[in-house]
């Protein structure tokens, strides 16, 4: 047992500061998912505006989104804000901007695509009973808007989770920075800890994802999308 180094799991509060830091990490995520869905909703419709210079620019922010890695996006915030701008800013609020920012544009592209992905006979038919354009869109077009989102956003869930991880480098102290100093504290007297407590990472990650992994899968099938 000492051999193997498993022990250092259940050393003080090892075990539980691991689950401590998984709870950090999902609440990075969640918030930044619920203002990525606010958010991404609005920008969603103003992509399908006709408008070329609107649409040029929400095309230019989903492309600088999808071009610059999340990492230089958190250095530029957490850093950048820090030095230029002044602002006293924790690690966790610069990951939630930026992974707001991220999902987003993710969020919007989706909701862009569902709205055209509506015939248009759905909007001429409502118009047909009468509705004006909000209760067209909210008694038909997003209802239908909405089954179409939930599988892509629920993947869009799950990677913002293992994306998260990369907020380690700005000092946010969550599952896999927990991890390190564990690893770190135990470095002479148990040196092969790093592949129980990686591999135990590696299983609470595959727990909190997988279900959002069927989940999708699910809805996918429920909704034959």
């Amino acid at each position: 047992m000492q051999d193997l180094g498993i022990q250092v799991l259940f050393q003080g509060r090892n075990f539980i500061r691991l689950w401590e830091g998984l709870w950090v990490t999902l609440r990075i995520a969640v918030i930044s998912m619920a203002f990525s869905v606010l958010l991404g909703f609005f920008l969603g419709m103003v992509m399908t505006m006709h408008n070329r210079a609107v649409r040029c620019i929400t095309r230019l922010y989903l492309e600088t989104v999808r071009i610059l890695p999340q990492l230089v996006l958190l250095f530029l915030v957490y850093f950048g804000a820090a030095k230029h701008l002044g602002i006293n800013m924790s690690g966790e609020t610069a990951a939630i901007i930026v992974f707001t920012f991220w999902g987003t544009a993710e969020m919007g592209d989706l909701v862009r695509g569902a709205l055209i992905a509506t015939p248009r006979h759905q909007y001429e038919s409502a118009g047909g009973l009468g509705m004006n354009t909000l209760q067209t869109y909210f008694y038909v077009i997003i209802p239908q808007t909405i089954r179409r989102l939930l599988p892509p956003a629920v993947n869009l869930l799950t990677r913002m989770i293992k994306t998260t991880s990369l907020v380690v480098l700005i000092g946010v102290v969550e599952v896999v920075k927990v991890g390190k100093q564990i690893i770190d504290a135990s470095r002479y007297q148990t040196p092969t800890a790093a592949l129980w407590i990686y591999g135990v990472i590696f299983i609470m990650y595959f727990i909190v994802c997988y279900p959002f992994s069927r989940l999708s899968l699910w809805l996918e099938k429920k909704y034959e999308i």
